[in-house]
């Protein structure tokens, strides 16, 4: 970016002596003075008859410029029409190139962007995929639970173990581990 604007000042920089350049030649070639007397004419009968509609002044003959003053006037106007183009065609150079700059810009994001999509879909199916499998593990864990429960309340039946006031007890309950009241009352006697 610095180059850029370093080119930009030099081209304005070299532009000044070429317009300068441009009012010697005016003044040196023929057919070059020509094109600027016939220029400063056509200019001068404009400026006078748009300064005679403005102003409301009343319309006169117009005396066409001395050629000294029409040559000096028209090779300013080249010169400064030349200063003029060159700094337009900069200001255009660097009005594209700042946007191209962005689309480019625009682009790359537009494609972070779409890799990040790919990559949030990819994270939401394994989400998915593990989701399923935890799933298959809560039920496989109610079952094992149902059937220890069921294997307790039938030893209890045939008399394998006396416990009263027992609750139920479930297993891998989430947050709390179960104690019965027997075990509780236990562990109290153990440390007195």
């Amino acid at each position: 970016m610095a180059t850029a604007k370093l080119g930009t000042l030099l081209i304005r920089t070299l532009a000044k002596p070429i317009s300068n350049q441009i009012k010697v030649q005016a003044k040196q070639h023929e057919t070059f003075r020509g094109f600027c007397v016939s220029l400063a004419q056509r200019m001068y009968r404009g400026e006078v008859k748009l300064r005679t509609n403005l102003l409301g002044e009343p319309a006169k003959q117009i005396r066409p410029l001395s050629e000294t003053k029409a040559i000096e006037n028209g090779a300013n106007a080249l010169a400064e029409g030349f200063l003029f183009a060159v700094a337009a065609a900069l200001i255009l150079t660097e009005t594209w190139r700042s946007s191209r700059s962005q689309t480019k810009r625009r682009d790359a994001v537009d494609d972070q962007l779409d890799d990040l999509k790919e990559r949030l879909l990819s994270v939401e199916e394994r989400v998915k995929e593990v989701g399923d499998g935890l799933e298959g593990l809560v039920a496989r864990n109610e079952e094992l639970t149902h059937v220890l429960e069921r294997i307790v309340a039938i030893g209890m039946k045939g008399g394998w173990v006396e416990v009263k006031d027992v609750p139920k007890i479930r297993l891998f309950e989430r947050g709390a581990v179960s104690q019965t009241p027997n075990r509780a009352r236990e562990d109290g006697e153990r440390q007195s």
